[in-house]
């Protein structure tokens, strides 16, 4: 099938980050035409004039299931959160599992999210509800101690069983996860960090999230958890380090020499009220892949990727005390092809290229929170002025998700309907 969508401002994001006039053409799964006017016959005609096209969005750290649980957690001390989500975690059915992450899959392509790195157990279960929703999960299966899990059996050896299921899937991207330092052991880090680089897939995992967890580190082996990581081995390239916000500049120099990535999550770390603020521009300087996550929804209560990245622009700027740190270009970047390069893949998503996966994002440029509209001013207006409500039409490996604001992969009232019952069921308790 071929689309062509016509006459749209392109926000390329490719090596030159070009902004063009002109025509995106769709065949099947892959961008086969970016901007001359497009004479042939299309299937499929979508008149963009005035709108922004863009690349779809790359959130790098989330807990997608966990979008049914908004509000149950909220305005409670860190170690209170956690016990209660930890609480409501080990009483979860495939059932509420499946409906969460389709929640969270509507909530994120309405945004203009088109893959999800998402860190979690019962991966399988959220693979599933993932591919009906329409768009690409980097899923994440989460190892820990067997000690310190409900789940049954080995879970580095639950991944690797979900890795092998789901390595040939379309649109999922089967990898590995770690809790935190704080519940994995040498042997638990170790295995799963060989694991990932055994069969080339990305790993997540929280690290130096509070400053307690390293506090705690620093106790029990002496270094801290960036160091120690280092010291057994398991960083490597394949990483990317959640919240990464208490860190000194050493770890920062190993983590860079060791080619990782992080997300940052300033919404859930302001929310959580767990302090520090990631070192961005250490990061950036030392060679770190810089991207960004929204975390999930009992931390952040939204996915909106639109609000992450004018956050995090604003939190860098404002604890610096410097305006010019993390300019618009760059907090695009890290929204869109450095969390390509983050997920590993980098040849295929994050920019509006000839032969890349067409996730495309279109934006109303008659909206007038965007107006006015120019070549000059479109990074600054969807970075600091666009939200979800902008959003329009969304594409993920060529499948329209989203038409004209409305989810055409779901039934969405259908799903929302289910909601309000599982919530009572797991939180009113």
């Amino acid at each position: 099938m071929i689309t062509a969508i016509r006459n749209a401002w392109i926000v390329t994001q490719d090596a030159s980050r070009r902004i063009i006039r002109g025509d995106v053409v769709i065949d099947g799964e892959k961008i086969v035409s970016v901007g001359p006017v497009y004479n042939g016959t299309a299937d499929r005609e979508i008149d963009a004039t005035g709108d922004i096209v863009m690349p779809g969005m790359i959130n790098t750290h989330t807990h997608v299931a966990m979008s049914v649980m908004k509000g149950v957690v909220d305005d409670l001390t860190f170690p209170d959160f956690l016990d209660k989500v930890f609480k409501i975690d080990s009483d979860r059915t495939d059932s509420d599992l499946d409906i969460g992450t389709k929640i969270g899959c509507m909530e994120m392509m309405r945004g203009g999210t088109t893959t999800f790195m998402d860190l979690y157990y019962s991966e399988d279960v959220i693979a599933k509800a993932t591919q009906q929703a329409g768009i690409r999960g980097v899923l994440c299966w989460c190892c820990l101690d067997e000690d310190k899990t409900t789940q049954k059996g080995n879970p580095v050896q639950n991944c690797k069983n979900f890795y092998s299921k789901f390595k040939n899937e379309r649109k999922i991207v089967p990898g590995v996860g770690l809790q935190g330092v704080y519940v994995c052991n040498e042997e638990t880090c170790v295995s799963a960090a060989q694991f990932a680089e055994e069969v080339n897939a990305p790993l997540n995992f929280h690290l130096s999230e509070t400053r307690g967890e390293v506090a705690d580190h620093k106790r029990k082996t002496g270094m801290r958890p960036a160091e120690w990581l280092s010291e057994i081995g398991a960083l490597n390239s394949h990483m990317v380090a959640a919240h990464s916000a208490w860190l000194t500049k050493r770890e920062v120099m190993l983590m860079g020499k060791a080619g990782m990535s992080i997300s940052s999550c300033p919404v859930s770390n302001m929310k959580l009220a767990t302090g520090g603020v990631a070192p961005v521009p250490e990061f950036l300087e030392a060679g770190v892949n810089v991207s960004f996550g929204t975390d999930g929804n009992t931390t952040n209560n939204s996915l909106d990727m639109f609000a992450e990245m004018k956050t995090l622009g604003l939190l860098q700027k404002s604890s610096r005390w410097d305006p010019v740190v993390c300019n618009a270009q760059q907090l695009l970047d890290f929204a869109t092809i450095n969390g390509a390069k983050a997920v590993g893949m980098q040849d295929m998503i994050g920019s509006i290229e000839v032969g890349k996966y067409a996730d495309i994002v279109i934006l109303d440029g008659k909206a007038p929170n965007l107006r006015p509209l120019l070549p000059e001013n479109m990074i600054a207006n969807i970075v600091y002025s666009a939200n979800s409500l902008n959003v329009k039409t969304v594409f993920c490996q060529g499948d329209m998700v989203v038409e004209n604001g409305d989810i055409v992969t779901l039934d969405k009232d259908s799903i929302l309907d289910q909601s309000e019952d599982i919530w009572k069921a797991l939180c009113l308790r």
